[in-house]
């Protein structure tokens, strides 16, 4: 399988695209070989998200690096934030800049497409359906596409990002009462920054199956790494650290619930 879904009782689907580390191994040698390591992996997000069976949601985690394919990219590879750096479907640079693959050897139209069916549409096909089969069963869903990122590169943004970043689509992925709600608790940690719709307002994921009118909230969380690990090889988990952010999503996604409970319940 290219990817898992563990699914729950809650009307909660997490998604987390980019946690997949590996790359098929006969496609080792197109990539330079800093590329192996997978350095943009949104790393231990689902350790870091070790509250999900207590909350009953659905997960779906990817086997496969997004340097093979980017599952929060839309499949006709159009950029999610005009005018800026964007990564693309079958990314072609690391975060910095940098070339991916050996020159000659970055994948062609066939194998991008090759790509698209084989590891994008299963994991798409399958969110899809869990999120209907959720929307069937509750009367309404809420999706939370969840992403980590190093704090600070150059290449994608300027300055330090803040701490939590959540997304909307500027308000049409989610109705307004949910961001608002996500937003206020993480405001009562005021030791964490935060923001929304920022710099990351939600990538393929939350735009394409955020659905208000029909009763289907999504929303995107990019927190900075540094909030529970080391931004620097070899990335490693602080468990110290992680214990002081884990409470505050728990709170951010009990809060989305809540309100998803009391406009449907």
């Amino acid at each position: 399988m290219t990817f898992t879904l563990d699914t729950g009782t809650a009307p909660l689907l997490v998604s987390m695209p980019h946690i997949g580390t590996e790359i098929p191994p006969e496609l080792h040698g197109s990539y330079v070989p800093r590329a192996l390591a997978v350095e943009d992996t949104d790393w231990h997000l689902a350790r870091l998200y070790d509250q999900l069976g207590r909350l009953g949601a659905s997960v779906i985690r990817p086997r496969y690096s997004r340097y093979l394919i980017d599952l929060n990219r839309p499949p006709d590879d159009a950029p999610m934030y005009p005018g800026a750096s964007n990564t693309e479907l079958c990314p072609t640079r690391f975060f910095t800049g940098d070339a991916l693959y050996v020159a000659g050897r970055e994948p062609d139209v066939q194998e991008r497409e090759r790509r698209r069916e084989h590891y994008w549409r299963p994991y798409h096909d399958a969110l899809g359906a869990e999120l209907a089969r959720i929307q069937a069963q509750h009367g309404y869903a809420l999706l939370w596409d969840a992403h980590s990122i190093r704090s600070e590169i150059p290449w994608l943004f300027e300055g330090v990002l803040p701490g939590l970043n959540i997304g909307t689509a500027n308000g049409a992925s989610a109705d307004t009462r949910v961001a608002a709600a996500v937003a206020g608790a993480a405001a009562k940690y005021p030791q964490v920054s935060h923001a929304l719709n920022g710099r990351f307002k939600g990538g393929y994921i939350t735009r394409h199956y955020g659905n208000p009118s029909q009763n289907v909230h999504a929303v995107q969380l990019e927190m900075c790494q540094c909030l529970y690990m080391s931004e620097q090889p070899p990335y490693a988990y602080d468990e110290a650290l992680a214990s002081q952010v884990q409470p505050v999503i728990g709170d951010m996604m009990g809060a989305a619930l809540a309100v998803c409970e009391a406009m449907y319940g």
